[in-house]
């Protein structure tokens, strides 16, 4: 193999991966996987929220096993993805069905609750799209450091859930996309005006599902520059470290 090799769509870079199952307060078991750095211990977590199930969100859409793929290695960061209730994906099929972002409180509940029991750090939600209104909903009764919201349509989420995160020390960070379908940045910054100290951040030429290389590596350095600041920005390039 040829070093360094540049960073782009299919490229995994080394880490230590584990399945890993997620049990419900309501009875129900969860598929996943938990990403780690290799020989090192994380510097931060994220928790991964997926998008509408109903609509082919599961764990493996393509930003959220992106950051699976790089930020471990790239960036100390372990990446927790999991099928929510009823979602189906390679990694296997979570019981129960899905709950129109409802019963999916428990699905949160069980994700933080894993990360914290293994001790993972300084833990983040993570949403796109459908996965935003579980972490507006849920993550503000969590102990989590923030959320970071990718593509927030504000379908489920209501005003007095989202004022809720501007009396939390909480960290909020929303990426809007110029061209998303649902909410875009002008409207964006209304709907989270309650959020005094919320960064919002739009995102020139993006569209919802943040299809390309330019933009899974806008969304990955966000994630990295609100996480684990000292990573920011993200090489290009990767060569093994030699002994």
């Amino acid at each position: 193999m040829n070093y360094p090799i540049e960073i782009r769509s299919g490229v995994e870079l080394p880490s230590v991966r584990e399945e890993i199952t997620l049990r419900t307060t309501d009875g129900l078991t969860l598929v996943g996987e938990l990403s780690l750095p290799a020989g090192r211990a994380p510097k931060a977590t994220l928790v991964t929220l997926h998008p509408l199930p109903t609509h082919g969100g599961f764990m493996d859409s393509h930003i959220l096993k992106k950051a699976a793929n790089r930020l471990p290695e790239l960036a100390d960061i372990a990446v927790l993805r999991f099928n929510t209730r009823g979602t189906a994906s390679p990694r296997g099929t979570s019981e129960g069905a899905f709950g129109e972002g409802v019963t999916e409180q428990h699905d949160v509940a069980a994700a933080v609750a894993f990360a914290k029991e293994r001790g993972l750090p300084n833990i983040w939600l993570v949403g796109w799209s459908f996965g935003t209104e579980l972490a507006l909903k849920y993550g503000i009764f969590h102990e989590v450091v923030g959320a970071i919201l990718l593509s927030p349509p504000l379908h489920r989420a209501t005003d007095v859930e989202v004022a809720r995160w501007g009396g939390s020390k909480k960290r909020l960070v929303i990426l809007v996309p110029e061209f998303d379908d649902y909410l875009q940045p002008a409207e964006a910054a209304e709907r989270f005006a309650s959020v005094a100290h919320a960064e919002l951040i739009g995102v020139d030429g993006a569209k919802h599902l943040w299809v390309g290389e330019n933009a899974t590596k806008r969304v990955l350095n966000e994630i990295v520059r609100a996480v684990q600041p000292d990573r920011y920005p993200l090489p290009e390039s990767w060569q093994p470290e030699v002994l």
